[in-house]
């Protein structure tokens, strides 16, 4: 029987640090966006063009 509190202990204790060590990751930065940006130049001037043609029609 001790062996299942030792268990559930050291599992909870671990599961705390993850849990932890995530929070400080998602504060740091390191799950924004990276993809979006590099991709958005490659559309990019599809949308200035509708942009500059709604604008001249005006």
């Amino acid at each position: 029987m001790s062996v299942i509190y030792l268990l559930l202990t050291v599992s909870i204790t671990v599961a705390v640090f993850f849990f932890i060590v995530f929070i400080l990751a998602v504060r740091k930065g390191q799950f924004d966006d990276d993809y979006t940006p590099s991709v958005r130049m490659l559309f990019e001037d599809e949308l200035v063009k509708e942009k500059t043609n709604k604008s001249s029609k005006h």
